[in-house]
């Protein structure tokens, strides 16, 4: 009889492997040695074990799936149990057993991590919610808030995917809000459709009245027309962009009839005007040589002769006629004020009345004086100092009469 430390050759060519629970039969081997028999059955629990290495290294380095894993374990259970094999079949249960429990870490790591990825993923997907939500409520910028969606969208198909509840009531969440900014938008372009209709509708009949304007020579009141136009233009809004540069086009080549009109009727006016300023500055040399005045009357009559020729000659550019027109009066100030002088000089009624006072006074100053001196003599002093007060008062006013009295000579 043939003995291995794992299984034994009896004398019939049985062979038994040793296990735990004691020796059962593997084989039988009548064709040769025992030691061939056992070699041969050794190959086998080496196949087992190769099997077993293997499975623990893809469990170990690979991400193979535990399903997968715990059916390969659960056939090599199988078959070292059952195994026509010698060797130490008890270790190799052992470490299909150490595979198990490595696998049901492995399933909890992965379970975690699942656990972990769907609390992103789900973070992830209500932030895109949210997002798409804020854009059916607030953007106004169509443009970009429909291609800001369409990236929501494509976030959204490469993000994990979270439990089927949440997965469910967060998609619905994001189409409602798609479907929402799509109806904003909507919404908004019908109602422009609807204000470019009536701008253009407005701005049709501001560029009738426009054009009605152009040719009117009525300069003023056209031009504030023109700007009450400008003004109503600007608070229509605006038409669609091929209708609003055509209506422009009119409008403005309207308003260029009109104004280049104006620019030349003032060109030619100001021409006028500035041969109408030289002629005055000849009437200012004129008038100016009237200066200083020594005859009244003379200066008078000639002052008339150069208003009437000043008026007849007609208007000057503005910004000479603050000069000329002050040149002027400064001469007329000159005259009126020469007047005035004369007429208090030769009023009669003046004179008498000067010549009144100055006699008035000159008999209160004798009465004055007469009082003084007999105050004087009787020695009464506060006679004599009110005497004196009312004389130098006296004499100051006669001085004052006298000097407006000669005034009359």
């Amino acid at each position: 009889m043939t003995i291995d430390p794992w299984g034994r050759v009896d004398e019939n060519g049985t062979v038994y492997v040793k296990t735990a629970e004691g020796e059962r039969t593997v084989g039988s081997w009548q064709a040769g040695a025992p030691e061939e028999a056992l070699a041969y059955f050794r190959r086998k629990y080496d196949a087992l074990v190769t099997e077993i290495d293997l499975l623990e290294q893809r469990i170990k380095t690979t991400d193979l799936a535990p399903s997968q894993a715990e059916h390969s374990i659960t056939r090599l259970r199988e078959s070292v149990t059952e195994a026509h094999a010698v060797g130490d079949l008890d270790s190799l249960a052992r470490r299909l057993d150490g595979l198990t429990g490595l696998l049901g870490r492995r399933r909890e790591e992965m379970k975690v991590a699942r656990d972990q990825a769907r609390g992103h993923a789900r973070e992830v997907k209500e932030r895109i919610v949210a997002e798409a939500e804020r854009i059916a409520t607030e953007e106004t910028h169509w443009k970009n808030g429909g291609e800001r969606l369409r990236q929501l969208v494509d976030e959204w198909k490469a993000a994990e995917r979270v439990d089927r509840p949440t997965e469910t009531a967060l998609w619905k969440r994001l189409s409602a809000a798609r479907n929402a900014f799509t109806k904003r938008r909507k919404a908004y372009f019908s109602n422009l459709e609807e204000e470019r209709e009536h701008s253009r509708a407005e701005k049709d009949h501001l560029v009738a009245e426009a054009e009605a304007l152009s040719n009117s020579t009525d300069w003023g009141p056209t031009a504030a027309a023109y700007r009450d136009l400008m003004r109503r233009w600007k608070m229509a809004g605006r038409a669609s962009r091929e209708v609003e540069d055509e209506l422009w086009a009119r409008f403005k080549g309207a308003q260029d009839v009109f104004f280049a009109a104006r620019s030349a009727a003032f060109a030619e006016r100001d021409a006028e005007f500035r041969q109408n300023a030289e002629l005055k500055e000849k009437v200012l040399e004129d008038a100016e040589r009237l200066l200083p005045i020594r005859d009244v009357r003379a200066a008078r009559q000639a002052l008339r002769t150069i208003q009437e020729r000043w008026e007849s000659i007609g208007m000057v550019p503005r910004d000479s006629r603050e000069h000329l027109e002050g040149r002027l009066r400064r001469i007329e100030e000159a005259v009126r004020s020469a007047e005035e002088s004369e007429w208090r000089r030769t009023n009669p009624e003046a004179r008498a009345r000067a010549e009144a006072t100055v006699t008035q006074l000159r008999a209160s100053i004798q009465q004055l004086e007469a009082r003084l001196e007999k105050a004087q003599r009787g020695g009464r002093d506060k006679d004599v100092k009110d005497a004196e007060e009312a004389l130098t008062a006296r004499r100051a006013w006669l001085e004052e009469a006298e000097r407006t009295l000669t005034e009359f000579s």
